[in-house]
């Protein structure tokens, strides 16, 4: 949970600091979210690689511990 926090509010941070950077460059409405969310995406790919891999690894442990799980009460299941 807590690499996806740190994940998330790096994202956000980047997305705030491009909007607020391409405001001041002159964007507005909807042209400034669109390049906001464009450039931000852009930023977070390279940057926040590791944020990013160790967020992934996360949620695949668990996902394999929930599959255990199952696989485990289908045995049960099964077995009665």
């Amino acid at each position: 949970m807590r690499a996806f926090l740190s994940y998330t509010t790096l994202r956000l941070a980047i997305f705030v600091a491009a909007l607020g950077l391409l405001y001041l460059a002159g964007a507005r409405q909807l042209l400034l979210v669109g390049l906001a969310a464009v450039v931000s995406a852009i930023i977070s790919f390279v940057f926040l690689r590791r944020q990013r891999e160790a967020m992934a690894s996360n949620i695949s442990r668990r996902v394999g511990r929930v599959r255990e799980r199952l696989d485990e009460g289908a045995k049960t299941e099964d077995a009665d």
